[in-house]
């Protein structure tokens, strides 16, 4: 009778949503990771420019906490009339239907509309570590088990998984400190409360140049256009590694197909905008992706067996 329930309300809300133009009203977008990280930067610029091409507020509302949980739970429990949708790093997504049992959500909770973007990640250092290349950074840590700590976005995501992986496969005793977002974890590493993470360069390339942190290496199979300079963790004794993460927007289960379609359009149309590319695309780091619910739904079922098998490898358990 629930599941009938369900069905229903989805059908009915439907209907409504078709029954009137959207937007209509303010629409919120949901970050579940605390402000000042890359899934917060990307939002509010791709906030910004919808409110102009809607005419109507896109507010972005940050609700952190348990590694993406509670701001999807609250997305997955909205009405699925557009009004509510969630921006996440979606590998993290992915991963807390492996890792945890008893989500308060399941897959199907949600409706895909598009992989906004990718971006590579770096491995960064504070100037306390006397390494100046990944090989360095692997011997201190070597000769310095357990006293060497690096910062996550979360418990159980992917920066998490993709270091604790690494970690498995150099045999390096490094404690892992996790954080509500990769804001606070920066900051922390500014300070030298931790000594090193897995990070997008948005957040950390402009404090290298400052001396504030050191660059060790590009954690992606490739060089990074950009940073041509700095070797990779493949080139530099652990071939084929390649780490990074991609966001997405999604929203509640029940959504329309016109309406989830008609999102993604307007959503596409401002990735592409030259302006608005040059400005927050290109300069934060970030590489469109941009495809369809369709592909993006296919796309999720690819990334779930990679994370399985990360996962089972990286040896990380979440209670």
């Amino acid at each position: 009778m629930r599941k009938l329930g369900s069905f229903v309300g989805a059908v009915l809300w439907a209907a409504v949503a078709l029954a009137q133009p959207f937007p209509s009203r303010p629409v919120k977008i949901v970050v579940p990771a605390a402000a000042g990280g890359a899934t917060d930067a990307l939002s509010r610029s791709v906030a910004s420019r919808l409110a102009e091409v809607w005419n109507q507020p896109v507010v972005v509302e940050n609700r952190p906490g348990a590694t993406q949980i509670i701001g999807g739970d609250y997305v997955a429990k909205s009405a699925p009339d557009g009004y509510t949708l969630l921006v996440s790093d979606a590998a993290t997504f992915v991963m807390n239907h492996i890792l945890h049992q008893n989500l308060p959500y399941t897959r199907s909770s949600f409706t895909p509309i598009t992989v906004l973007t990718r971006f590579p990640w770096v491995i960064v250092v504070h100037p306390s570590i006397p390494a100046t290349s990944f090989p360095e950074l692997v011997a201190h840590a070597r000769a310095n088990p357990g006293k060497l700590s690096y910062g996550s976005f979360g418990l159980g995501s992917s920066g998490h998984i993709s270091m604790d992986y690494l970690k498995n496969l150099l045999g390096v005793d490094i404690v892992h400190v996790p954080y509500k977002g990769a804001g606070p974890a920066v900051t922390d590493l500014l300070a030298g409360q931790i000594q090193l993470m897995m990070v997008t360069p948005l957040l950390v390339e402009p404090h290298a140049r400052a001396g504030k942190l050191r660059l060790i290496a590009a954690a992606t199979r490739e060089r990074i256009p950009r940073l041509p300079e700095l070797p990779t963790v493949s080139e530099s004794g652990v071939p084929g590694y390649d780490a990074g993460t991609w966001f997405a927007l999604a929203g509640p289960a029940g959504m329309p197909r016109e309406l989830t379609h008609a999102i993604y359009g307007a959503v596409k149309s401002v990735l592409y905008e030259p302006a608005f590319k040059e400005k927050y695309i290109d300069k934060q780091w970030f590489e469109i992706v941009a495809n369809t619910p369709e592909d993006f739904a296919t796309f999720l079922g690819t990334e779930f067996e990679r994370w399985e098998n990360l996962i089972r490898l990286s040896g990380v358990k979440v209670q």
